[in-house]
């Protein structure tokens, strides 16, 4: 037992208020809250209503004024380009502070909403915290969606500007960004006034022939520094959209305060990094971890982070990951176990691990899906480390449930991201809202209200907010995550229980997959489902009904729903299989039986559900799934 973690944690679920406040004494403030907690507007609560701060002046001027302007805030480690390149704090903030004012004087002030669409460079995270420091609202979009997706994402927050660059770096390939923005922003019916655009000189340059676009360096070279923006602590810093189950996109919106104090939090007590220290999240600013443990969290506690431009595999072997740790000394690795899985596949006998100093090296953290107990055990082999699987949401923001490093670790349960996070107070609750005794699987909820740092509502959407969430369980936020607790009170993630699946650390809906199948002249219904696969984790499958009369050849009808999907969403979908049927199993009621179709595939026991219409049709899409390799022991 961790008697710091027992009592740590009990501190922060029976007087929340002076535990977060203690909390928020590392933050600098411009103005102290009013009330810690304000639950006026019960359930949507606020944390630290009344203070104002600037979560860009926590990144970077503290620091500065501290002494750090010397120290890395940021190094740029691109294999694809064979680029790295280092970021002093003082060097990051004139950066920052310049294109801070860049923004300004294309009138983009407090409150206003910049959408970022860029890859895997530093620009974006400078663009991230230029937005902050002024005060505007910056909502990322991954870099891999296509420009129907990106449209959504312009409709709903309506952006003042665009921010992007000239061109992404794909696995042997070139991708050109503004192509896309244009034809998004001819999709979309809001308009923004202007698209800034960092030229990749090094790779592909744009011509910038739309007179709504800037280029980066001319704006920034004109541009004055611009001072930080004092802002509500419940003012929004960003928009994030993650996959909803109706296709249309859920903007999860994140305050300035109360995520700055989580996040300061988090560093040390969950993590277990000081100050000063080298912290690598091997993820991308598109995601939730890349606002979090790339951006926010190591600057906000003075640390320096890690920005790569690269894969586990492929740029150039399996040693990717451990010659960035040992050239730059990270102290700890975060990412997804799909990529210890690719790893893991190319270099079984860890022998590239060996090429390396990994003296330095103390923690593996993952999360973004189920890490599996072979990849867990693998990882423990060849690290000789502490691998720490851990589980949040875009939603949370930072750690639900975690072994906490800085707290003293308990042992590891594999399967297990071990315990509840201080401030989260995790309960299971059957389909009536009961908890659960230990043991027993039911929805995984927490009681609100939620931590500091966690989302506040939906971008323009409280009503939907409250109907996705709250609504289930009334004083619950209803995590979607199905799982139980055992009698040590180590918490078990077993599934979703909508129909997000989890492909390689990326939530996707397959709500919207079926959206787009079903816009395919010759299909009359469709369904997808998410299938185990042992590499990314879960990959979609669709099944397709065609209409009467139609007599195109199957594969021909195949690889143009896989071109659709991959148009309408984009390649990080991953939808490369799918099958034509005759019919799709459904209850009397017209459900389609999924969860079913779910365990055929993945060779799961599964019971005839008492409400199918025709039991029949299970053999029939159980040797569909044998035509694409699936529910082999069927």
């Amino acid at each position: 037992m961790s008697a710091r973690y027992d009592e740590v944690y009990r501190r922060s679920i029976e007087n929340p208020e002076d535990f977060w406040a203690e909390a928020a004494s590392d933050i600098s403030w411009y103005r102290k809250w009013d009330r810690v907690l304000d639950d006026s507007r019960a359930p949507f609560y606020r944390w630290f209503a009344g203070g104002e701060l600037n979560t860009c002046y926590n990144c970077l001027d503290r620091h500065v004024e501290a002494g750090r302007g010397d120290q890395a805030a940021l190094i740029y480690d691109s294999p694809v380009t064979g680029v790295i390149e280092k970021f002093t704090y003082a060097g990051l903030l004139d950066e920052v502070a310049r294109f801070a004012g860049a923004l300004a004087g294309l009138g983009v002030a407090k409150g206003d909403r910049v959408l970022i669409y860029m890859p895997m460079i530093p620009q974006a995270a400078i663009a991230m915290l230029a937005c902050a420091r002024i005060g505007a609202i910056h909502s990322v979009v991954f870099g891999g969606f296509a420009p129907h997706e990106l449209a959504t994402r312009i409709d709903d927050a309506t952006p003042k500007a665009i921010v992007t660059a000239s061109c992404g770096i794909g696995p042997g390939r070139v991708i050109e960004y503004l192509p896309l923005v244009l034809d998004a922003i001819e999709q979309s019916a809001h308009k923004p006034e202007s698209i800034v655009l960092y030229q990749r000189r090094n790779v592909r340059e744009a011509v910038l022939s739309d007179p709504r676009c800037h280029d980066w360096e001319a704006l920034t070279a004109n541009a004055d520094a611009a001072a930080c923006v004092p802002v509500a602590a419940t003012d929004p810093l960003y928009i994030l959209y993650t996959s909803g189950t109706t296709g249309q996109p859920k903007g999860v919106v994140r305050d300035n305060g109360g995520h700055a104090v989580a996040l300061k939090w988090s560093m040390k007590n969950i993590y277990g990094i000081d100050p000063g220290e080298v912290f690598w999240a091997a993820s991308d600013v598109g995601w939730v971890v890349g606002h979090s443990y790339i951006v926010y969290g190591p600057l906000l506690h003075g640390c320096t982070t890690i920005m790569y431009e690269g894969k586990p595999v492929g740029t150039p072997d399996a040693g990717a990951f451990w010659r960035v740790i040992s050239e730059h000394g990270a102290v700890a690795l975060f990412t997804a176990p799909t990529a210890f899985r690719a790893i893991r596949q190319q270099d079984h006998e860890g022998k590239l691990i060996g090429q390396y100093d990994l003296s330095k090296f103390r923690t593996l953290f993952l999360a973004g899906e189920r890490a599996d107990p072979e990849t867990i055990k693998w990882a423990e082999q060849q690290l000789k480390v502490p691998v720490i699987d851990h589980w949040w949401q875009t939603e949370s923001g930072w750690p639900i449930a975690a072994n906490c490093v800085g707290l003293g670790m308990f042992p590891v349960k594999y399967g297990s991201p071990t315990k509840a996070v201080p401030g989260y107070d995790i309960q299971v609750l059957d389909e009536g809202g009961n908890p659960l005794p230990a043991g027993e699987m039911g929805t995984i909820a927490l009681k609100l209200p939620l931590p500091p740092g966690c989302l506040l509502t939906l971008w323009q959407a409280d009503e939907r907010f409250k109907s996705a969430y709250l609504d289930a369980f009334p004083g619950y936020y209803n995590t979607s995550d199905a799982g139980y607790i055992d009698e040590d009170g180590y918490v078990y993630i077993m599934s979703r229980t909508d129909d997000i699946i989890n492909v390689a650390g990326h939530r996707l809906s397959t709500g919207a997959m079926e959206e787009v199948l079903a816009e395919h002249p010759d299909v009359a219904e469709c369904a997808v489902i998410g299938v185990a696969d042992e590499l990314k984790g879960q990959l979609p499958v669709g099944f397709v009904v065609l209409k009467a009369g139609v007599d195109k050849d199957h594969g021909t009808v195949v690889s143009e729903l896989v071109s659709l999907v991959r148009e309408r969403i984009g390649p990080v979908a991953a939808f490369k299989m799918a099958v034509v049927v005759k019919r799709l199993p459904k209850t009397r009621s017209g459900k389609v039986l999924r969860g079913t179709m779910r365990a055929i595939a993945d060779d799961r026991p599964w019971k005839m559900p008492a409400t199918i219409d025709d039991p029949a049709i299970l053999d029939e899409i159980t040797e569909a799934l044998k035509t694409l390799g699936l529910a082999k022991g069927a």
